[in-house]
């Protein structure tokens, strides 16, 4: 672990002045990506500003259609929230598959959805979903949020202040974990909205993605049966020790037919 000055920020305000003009600085949620990396010196930040004081960056509020949940609430929160089960039962079932419950424990989603892991589960809900980042700066819709491998739009000491969920007609998360990681080989999620259905699929390539197809299928009738014949190209997907690239697309499929009949 190299050197660094940590901070520890008592609002969102405060951890955004501490940052300001640091141009190596990282802030620090649950730590569960950047204290391994820390770690293995594959990281080299300048200073590190710590958000676990800033209570005004945590919770969980629904209202007019929308869950929104504070950058810092853990994955265990989300999970349990009988707001969350209540609004978008999906969502709480996504954040119950993350890791382990020293994760769930430790982890939050805004943690996860700025370091944007290409396997990482809260990205497809975000996406799936719809919804809006909100940061210390202004509203990132989903479709512009995510960028590629680890890449996000946000600026360099941009915060994650919250994300706001719109309520969908119904959805559903269903994943294929690695059995060591319990990160995603393949999840999809899918939601049947006002304006159409969306399906997000994460742990296939270099990061989540949308499948307009089988969208378009949904869209016109919401069954699994709707998106049989969809076929998905290998060649978007990546191939490592767990799985092939054939491997992961046909997982596409079938999760995603399993994600609607979950749905209902």
């Amino acid at each position: 672990m190299y050197d660094f000055a940590y901070h520890k920020a008592s609002s969102a305000a405060d951890a955004a002045a501490k940052i300001k003009g640091k141009a190596e600085g990282k802030f620090m949620a649950g730590g569960q990506t950047l204290i391994p990396t820390l770690k293995q010196r594959l990281a080299k930040p300048s200073d590190v500003v710590d958000l676990g004081g800033a209570a005004d960056l945590r919770g969980i509020s629904v209202g007019a259609g929308v869950v929104t949940i504070g950058a810092t609430t853990t994955h265990a929160t989300v999970a349990g929230s009988a707001d969350v089960k209540k609004a978008i039962p999906a969502l709480a079932a996504l954040a119950e598959a993350i890791g382990d419950p020293q994760v769930r424990n430790r982890g939050t989603i805004g943690g996860s959805v700025a370091n944007n892991d290409p396997a990482a589960d809260y990205p497809a809900g975000v996406l799936g979903l719809g919804a809006t980042v909100h940061t210390d700066q202004r509203q990132i819709a989903a479709d512009d949020f995510f960028i590629s491998v680890f890449e996000t739009a946000l600026k360099p000491g941009e915060l994650i202040t919250k994300i706001a969920f719109p309520v969908p007609q119904k959805a559903a998360y269903m994943k294929f974990p690695s059995p060591a990681s319990r990160y995603a080989m393949i999840g999809v999620f899918v939601a049947k909205t006002a304006s159409g259905a969306r399906v997000a699929v994460t742990g296939a390539g270099n990061g989540v993605i949308r499948m307009k197809s089988m969208e378009a299928a949904l869209s016109k009738n919401w069954s699994p049966s709707a998106l049989d014949g969809i076929a998905v190209s290998a060649t978007s997907c990546n191939g490592d020790i767990h799985g092939s690239a054939e491997y992961r697309a046909h997982l596409i499929a079938v999760m995603a037919k399993r994600a609607v009949a979950a749905a209902g």
